[in-house]
């Protein structure tokens, strides 16, 4: 996180991680489309020499005038979040790309694809995220993460009481999602959002220096993804414990 007190600006780095073609990208691109026109920047790309995957795509959002209707000051000077959105790439090879993107981040989405056929991919890419997380000085447990099963919409997907039964031993938030026509896509981004901002929230007291509290934010985000209600949004989650 940088937090900018002159500016009333709160920079936040959000990570989307997971194996080769679970639907990162199409996440990013989704919510690209989503988010309305004042907020987006310009989602850019760097292709890899396999042409199968992107060595990362950075989505810069900026949300202005977040102020609280309780603070004089907020509502004269607002507050401004940006949110910078990366995705790594999947295939083994890019290990040391995805270690150098995670480097950073206030907080994960882990993009796992439903096919049964990929549970053993899904794993291994877990297990690439801690220990890519451990190499940088950081334990999964300390970071805010939320798990999206992707391609609902796919033959010999998980069925949603299996994914349901997951979530409920976990501890991460559990979204739905078919990416490729934005279901679920808004939902795993706020949920990702109000975990990492509540968590940063309690570390640094950005409710009293900024004056907005998390479900604030929470609301005014959404507000600028498509109108429906923080808390309908995170209503979606199927377990794991939120902030």
């Amino acid at each position: 996180m940088q937090l900018n007190f002159a500016a009333r600006e709160v920079a936040i780095k959000l990570v989307y991680y997971g194996p080769g073609l679970s639907g990162k990208t199409t996440n990013l691109r989704a919510l690209h489309q989503l988010v309305t026109e004042d907020c987006k920047g310009r989602l850019m790309t760097l292709e890899t020499k396999d042409d199968r995957t992107l060595f990362f795509d950075m989505l810069p959002l900026v949300f202005h005038g977040l102020a609280s209707a309780t603070a004089e000051d907020a509502r004269s000077t607002g507050l401004s979040l940006r949110v910078k959105v990366f995705t790594v790439p999947g295939q083994v090879i890019h290990a040391s790309t995805r270690k150098l993107v995670l480097q950073g981040a206030d907080g994960v989405a882990f993009i796992a694809d439903s096919r049964r056929s990929e549970t053993q991919s899904n794993a291994a890419s877990f297990l690439d995220l801690k220990a890519n997380l451990e190499d940088l000085g950081r334990a999964i447990g300390d970071m805010p993460v939320v798990i999206q099963f992707n391609k609902r919409d796919l033959p010999d997907v998980r069925p949603e009481a299996e994914v349901l039964a997951l979530a409920q031993r976990g501890k991460e938030p559990v979204y739905q999602a078919v990416a490729t026509s934005g279901a679920g896509v808004a939902e795993t981004f706020v949920g990702l959002l109000h975990l990492t901002y509540s968590r940063l929230d309690r570390e640094h007291q950005l409710s009293g220096k900024l004056a907005i509290t998390p479900p604030e934010l929470l609301e005014l985000v959404s507000q600028r993804l498509g109108g429906a209600s923080g808390q309908t949004l995170l209503g979606a989650c199927l377990g794991g414990f939120r902030a």
